[in-house]
């Protein structure tokens, strides 16, 4: 069985369901994590989208190494939550798709990736 070390032995255990707590005690820094965001291919497309003016289907699919039909799915779920905004048109005969983070997808980016930020920053005990 592994010891705790004698700082962490002295720490309370946080009750289950608990909110965890900042190092004051007095403010919470794990509401509940966007769920829209927080999977992994969703974080990955908001995060290009981010970065880049607007990126194409067939760009997201190469940039994240991702079968259409998961693009296709979870852009779809960021597009319901108004953080991605879809624009669809031809280049001759071929259909071209372009997404582009909104200004709402960008601010919940932002909270989430604070949230994230105060959870590191709380594990590490600063």
């Amino acid at each position: 069985m592994a010891k705790l070390s004698s700082s962490a032995a002295k720490r309370p255990l946080r009750a289950a369901g608990a909110p965890l707590r900042g190092i004051t005690g007095d403010e919470s820094v794990a509401p509940s994590l966007d769920k829209v965001i927080h999977e992994r291919l969703r974080l990955g497309i908001v995060s290009a989208l981010a970065v880049n003016d607007r990126l194409t289907f067939n760009e997201l699919k190469h940039l994240l190494q991702a079968s259409d039909g998961n693009v296709s799915v979870h852009a779809r779920k960021l597009e319901d939550a108004g953080y991605v905004s879809c624009h669809k048109s031809f280049e001759g005969r071929v259909p071209k798709t372009e997404y582009k983070l909104t200004a709402a997808g960008r601010k919940a980016l932002e909270r989430y990736l604070s949230h994230m930020e105060a959870l590191i920053a709380v594990t590490r005990g600063r």
